[in-house]
């Protein structure tokens, strides 16, 4: 009992120091002061509006570009979106696209989270990239597929000194040449920050849950490459 509770606190503790690590926090700053704060996180305020897009404005956007990074987030994990997203990666690849992945070590419910996923989904190993390897990436990529990510794409962690997320390292989604945001609504991430990208002017919200909307443009892409 004593070995296999070792076990589990040293397993915890590594857990811990990764998803600090990633965060830019360090652990009594986590537990005692830590993210999803009520009230104002920044005098900052956000201007502009967000575009909305349908499935079918977003499918003539993914079949324009060529080069193609996924970010995904807690939001396709809880809404099982792995399988029809890996079955559309097929559909584009065949296409000559290149399409990779951009994992944030905190994106799901724990580090790795998002990696086994997409793993169980049949999702090839060498096209996931974690996010200091694909960060750079984002200035020469065509389209950028957010899914169900928040927090960890949110531009205020380097533009926002005031912000609560500031410091926090972030995938630099905003930097690619257009941006699809998927996810159910404008609301908050789990740090109750609002995200200036979504209403940049490179920045189409495609609103809805993670896996329909992975289906339904699976489905329009397929639809689109028989004709």
């Amino acid at each position: 009992m004593t070995i296999v509770g070792a076990l589990i606190g040293s397993s915890g503790a590594i857990l811990s120091y990764i998803m600090c690590k990633a965060m830019n926090r360090s652990l009594p700053n986590v537990i005692l002061g830590g993210f999803g704060q009520t009230g104002p996180t920044s005098t900052r305020a956000i201007t502009g509006t967000h575009t909305e897009w349908n499935v079918d404005q977003s499918v003539e956007a993914i079949k324009e570009a060529k080069n193609i990074i996924i970010t995904p987030g807690y939001g396709l994990c809880v809404a099982k979106a792995q399988y029809p997203l890996a079955e559309m990666i097929q559909v584009l690849q065949k296409q000559g696209k290149n399409v990779r992945f951009g994992i944030h070590p905190v994106a799901g419910r724990m580090p790795g989270q998002l990696n086994v996923l997409l793993a169980e989904a049949g999702v090839p190993y060498d096209i996931v990239l974690e996010m200091d390897e694909i960060n750079d990436d984002f200035p020469e990529t065509d389209l950028t597929l957010v899914i169900g990510a928040n927090d960890t794409v949110n531009s205020a962690a380097e533009d926002d000194p005031e912000s609560i997320i500031a410091g926090m390292p972030v995938l630099r989604v905003w930097k690619s040449r257009q941006v699809i945001v998927m996810k159910r609504s404008l609301g908050v991430g789990y740090a109750a920050v609002d995200n200036p990208i979504f209403f940049n002017p490179n920045t189409a919200m495609l609103l809805g849950d993670a896996k329909k909307t992975c289906d339904a443009l699976l489905n329009k892409i397929k639809e689109s490459y028989d004709q």
